[in-house]
Order: C-alpha cells, then structure tokens, then sequence
C-alpha cells in the first residue's frame, strides 16, 4: 500500500515505489509508442457506440451504474437519456461504464426505474487516452548472462522438491492482473500466451497486439514468480512449465488500478476460463472501499459481481496482503485515500470498509515472509484476514533478501512486498491444478490451505491464534512439495 507504508505495487505514484525503489537492480524500461486507434470493448449485450480521441472533453468523469442483469438496457438507455455515454457495458452481471460531465448526472440517473446504485469511480477526470490508449512500446531485450540458480524464495517453498514431481502443465493458465507483462523477456516468452492477454486499462477491453505490455515493471516482476521458465539462464518460477497471461489494468499517465479496470480484468479472466489470476493491488482510488458511502457502494458492487463471475466460471482468484504492516480485522482510520486528487486526513473506516481484491470472499489473501520464514516487516495481518504465508522478502534485511525476478528488456531486479509474496501461491496453485486437473477453485483453495506449512506466532503480541492457524500467517507458509503430493 502507499505514503507513509512501503508500496504494495510499484509505479503508481512517487510514494509507492518505496521497497522496489531500493532494491530494484536498473533494467529497459517500456516507453510509450505514438497514439493508435481507438480500442475495442468487452461486451455481452447490446454494443456501446464506439468512441475515438474527439470524443474525449475535459471534465468527463466515470461511473458504475448497477442493474440486475435483466434491466441492464434500461440503465444503458438511462445513462444515454441524462447526457452520458456508455463506455463499457458487463450485461450478464449488470455493470455499466459510464462517462459524463456535470453534478446533476448521479442523481437523476439514480431515479431511473431499475438502476440499484450509480457511484464515481474516480475523483479525478477521465484522461485523454482513454479515448486514445497507447501500446506501451516493446523494449529492447538484453540475453541473461548469469547461469540460472536456486533463489532462497524458491528454496523456502519447497518448489525445487515439487519440481521432481511435476513443473506445471501447458493446460493450466495463470493471468497476471497488473502493470502488464513484457513478454518478450527471454526468461516469459517461452510460457507468454499473447492470444488470452489484453489491456483493461481506463475500463474498455483493448485486445490490439502489444497493449498487455508493462508500463513500469512490476507486472513483469510478478509473472516470472509464477511461471518463468527454466531455460538454463536467468530465474525459473514456481510453475516453469505453465503458461502465463497478461492483463493490464494499470493506466498511463497514473499508474493507477481503477475499478471499472479491475471489472474489465476479472470479466476477461472469466471469459477466457483462466485457472488463476494473480492480483497484487488494491483498487485505486480508495484504500479501503467502504459501503456506508453512495459512490464506494457501488464500487464494492461492482468489483464483487465481477469477481464472482469468475470465480463461477472455474477462476481462483489469488491476492496480496498489503504492505502496511496493518491489522485488517481492526481498521481505524485511512489517510492514503482517495490517491487520484487530494486523500482525507484520518478518514474514519470500520471493518466493513474492504481492501478489494484483497478481502472479497473467495479470494486467497497472502501475507509475506522474509528469508528466515518470519512475517516480513511491512506485511499486513488479521485474525480471519490471512489465508497463506508466502516469501516477498524484507527490505532490511539488505537487497538479496529481496525477490530476485524479472524486469522489462531482459533485465533482472530485486524487489520486496506482499506483491511478491502473492505470486509465490499462485504458482503453487498452478503445481496443484496440474496434479489435480479436475478440481474447482473451492477445491483449490482447500488443497492450498491443507498442504500449507504451520508456521507459529513469534514473539510478537499483535499475533493471535495457535501454530495451525493464526493472524500472521493463516493455515502456514505455502510448501509446493507438499502440494503436489496432497491427496484429496
């Protein structure tokens, strides 16, 4: 998470780069390529009207206008009728992107006859590309020069034993949901699947070659954590012979997640029947998203109906924890919020406020550990918030205490952060459908928590509960050895 803590995920403000900042090794970033021709859209009813860089005014702002699936043409007909212009539209789980100027548009669409909730996904004005997305410019790639070893992240989990048993399968398809991928890196381009990747970013599917790219390097970061192959150089992944997936949701010039992005994201994971998805982020802008507030309500809606489509559709979701060392089963206050304009000083919040992806049911919640197995510093915590541990390193520990990964242009870097730990059990995951082809995500998520390593409360009194399940750590460290011996 951000400001004063260290950053949950890396380039969406100056303050959230605070633990890669000191641990990333420099790589080839992604620069953006000249503007290109408006996107395409994810749809499921009628077509919304197609929009191009004339269409974008100063002053627009977005919204979630919600209906049952069933009068979701009347709320597109409701957002037309009071000046607006469906962006996107989600027919079968009823969620409609609209964009619009004016104080007056929420209310009056509000009163409409089968509209359940209209709110603002942002507090800042939708940006000129979204009505011209850049393809983030593809880097020039340098050859690994160092031979490929066993990492102590690795090595923590147990994936070196797992690996004996099973390195994945080509069936099983992890999506990695954030600042996109580069997949050309010599380390992902083996396991990259261009045909199930797309950019989600400003809200509208964007399927155009190349627009899954990474705009920072934290997607990139992530997708070799999971799946980067072991090709005699460089870094394997927890799972080196699965196929991974990009879908970016991080917007330029922001670097921000904003729901109807994270809505894209999970529809498309759905659609294209993903095995996993990886998410390590919050939904900008709000930290926490609290349902006593008319525009956060509609937010949490939406986002939940989105995450549950995919979740029906066979979809695991995997999320990291956060980095502000913060018990989530006892939230006070929020300072960060909202990140896109100015955030409120002491924000009062309750425990219904939710950390979304992170704390919707269903999604696997991922605190992190160092190198000697113990909570990492900066992790967020809570009794009933925690499912598995996982290594994201720590940064006082020096910088090869860090996660060793991959960054744009055939680089390699250090970084730490739940965002790291996140990807160590979406790997396991990815081990655990293979050996288990025809388990659900329910099922799943039940294997992973079974195989898990019971880690106990250290000396620390802000941890609560017993060796097998506590505050800290869940059910344990993940243990991919285990895992893929597990029976059902």
């Amino acid at each position: 998470m951000r400001a004063s803590s260290p950053a949950r995920r890396v380039g969406s403000a100056a303050a959230a780069a605070a633990l890669s900042a000191a641990l990333c090794v420099a790589a080839t970033a992604p620069v953006s390529a000249a503007p290109a021709a408006a996107t395409g859209h994810h749809l499921t009813g009628t077509p919304v009207a197609k929009v191009t860089k004339a269409d974008w005014e100063k002053g627009l702002r977005s919204y979630f206008v919600l209906a049952d699936p069933a009068d979701v043409e009347a709320a597109k007909k409701a957002v037309v009728d009071n000046g607006g212009t469906v962006f996107a539209a989600y027919d079968k789980i009823g969620v409609v992107v609209a964009h619009a100027k004016g104080e007056k548009f929420a209310d009056a669409v509000r009163a409409v006859r089968g509209v359940q909730a209209v709110g603002a996904t942002r507090t800042s004005d939708v940006p000129r590309q979204a009505y011209d997305p850049p393809i983030p410019k593809a880097p020039t790639q340098q050859q690994p020069t160092e031979k490929e070893r066993l990492r102590w992240d690795m090595e923590q989990i147990r994936a070196d034993e797992a690996w004996k048993v099973t390195t994945g399968s080509r069936d099983v398809v992890v999506g990695v949901l954030d600042t996109g991928v580069d997949d050309q890196h010599p380390d992902l381009k083996e396991n990259f699947v261009a045909g199930k990747s797309a950019s989600c970013a400003y809200g509208r599917l964007d399927r155009r070659e190349g627009a899954w790219r990474d705009t920072g390097s934290h997607g990139t970061h992530v997708a070799r954590t999971i799946a980067g192959a072991k090709n005699r150089g460089g870094v394997g992944g927890g799972a080196p012979r699965g196929p991974i997936a990009a879908v970016r949701i991080a917007e330029e010039p922001t670097g921000l997640f904003f729901p109807e992005n994270t809505v894209c994201a999970f529809m498309f994971a759905g659609d294209q029947r993903f095995d996993v998805t990886n998410n390590s982020y919050y939904t900008d802008p709000w930290q926490f998203v609290c349902p006593n507030d008319v525009d956060q309500a509609a937010i949490l809606d939406g986002v939940r109906r989105a995450v549950r489509y995919a979740q029906n559709r066979g979809v695991l979701h995997v999320a990291a924890a956060g980095n502000s060392d913060y018990d989530l089963a006892n939230k006070t206050t929020d300072s960060t919020s909202p990140n896109d304009s100015t955030p409120i000083k002491n924000r009062p919040i309750g425990n219904s406020c939710l950390d979304i992806p992170t704390e919707i049911p269903g999604v696997i919640t991922v605190s992190a550990t160092g190198d000697a197995g113990v909570k990492a510093s900066y992790s967020n915590y809570g009794v009933a918030k925690i499912d598995v541990a996982a290594p994201g390193g720590d940064p006082f520990g020096g910088q090869d205490r860090g996660v060793y990964s991959t960054v744009p242009g055939g680089g390699f870097g250090y970084k730490a952060g739940t965002s790291m730990a996140s990807p160590h059990v979406a790997g396991v995951v990815a081990l655990l459908a293979s050996v288990h082809p025809d388990a659900g995500p329910a099922e799943l998520a039940a294997l992973l928590r079974k195989q898990a390593r019971d880690v106990p409360c250290p000396d620390d009194d802000r941890c609560t509960g017993g060796k097998e399940l506590n505050s800290f750590y869940g059910e344990g460290e993940v243990d991919a050895a285990k895992a893929v011996r597990t029976r059902r």
